[in-house]
């Protein structure tokens, strides 16, 4: 069977994503929102998706271009399918969707809640999976797409403390290679990306200090990463320059996970 495609142009910047509409939720801080910025500073419209919808607005306008916050509880079937609906109504497609929302909330596994453990399945797991479906609905309608998971290192090895989000981060791997598959075909590709602590405001607080110093030994790069170096990666999957990359996991984690 003979194949043909457009090469790459690289006397332009083939990373570029003028004319695209990129959703990303969680966009109303840490990874979420850099983003939506490098998104939108390589020429998207971006719909930013948080269960703060007033934080979400404030990204979207330093995006600019048209972009818009909205408010979306990813958990919830019914806002998801709210807001998948009015993000095509406002912008009449969805080319990216990048599933950022996610908890980390950290108990030991004989003290694990039954509440934590169905919060942090519902929002990393559940939410992932009731956008992909909504959105690639739609991609597939248009036959083209790129879906990013934000995972973890977490999906790969155990992390003590971390059995709700080692799992759900897990099944996000598993979700996605499903749908890689499935969907390939089809013009949609769908990856993850999985880093090691990022230092986001958040990722600053908690691994402060000793616990910190101590993690941080065990990555081989020697230090954590950086929203603006997983935002790169996710621009990168997002281009046209991936568009063989399918079902793939790409680990932001300066080595953690070849040991």
């Amino acid at each position: 069977m003979s194949e043909s495609r457009q090469p790459l142009d690289f006397s332009g910047n083939p990373f570029r994503l003028e004319g695209k509409v990129a959703l990303v939720t969680g966009g109303a801080s840490g990874i979420g929102r850099e983003i939506a910025l490098t998104f939108a500073a390589m020429g998207a419209q971006v719909g930013v998706l948080d269960v703060q919808g007033e934080k979400a607005a404030e990204v979207a306008a330093t995006c600019q271009r048209g972009s818009t916050g909205y408010f979306c509880d990813v958990a919830s079937a019914t806002s998801v399918t709210t807001v998948v609906g009015t993000v095509m109504a406002d912008f009449g497609r969805i080319d990216i969707l990048v599933n950022c929302a996610g908890v980390a909330l950290i108990e030991p596994a004989t003290d694990l809640s039954l509440a934590t453990w169905e919060s942090t399945i519902d929002i990393n797991l559940k939410g992932a999976f009731l956008l992909c479906q909504g959105v690639g609905r739609h991609m597939l309608a248009a036959g083209r797409g790129r879906i990013i998971n934000i995972a973890s290192q977490a999906a790969t090895v155990g992390l003590e403390g971390h059995a709700a989000y080692c799992a759900s981060k897990a099944g996000l791997l598993g979700l996605t290679r499903a749908l890689a598959v499935e969907w390939g075909g089809r013009g949609v590709t769908v990856n993850t990306i999985s880093p090691t602590v990022v230092l986001t405001d958040l990722g600053r607080a908690v691994w402060a200090g000793e616990k910190g110093e101590a993690f941080r030994k065990l990555i081989p790069s020697g230090r954590f990463a950086y929203p603006d170096e997983v935002a790169a990666t996710a621009l990168f999957l997002a281009s046209d320059a991936a568009s063989m990359v399918n079902g793939a996991d790409i680990l932001v984690d300066g080595g953690y996970t070849a040991r």
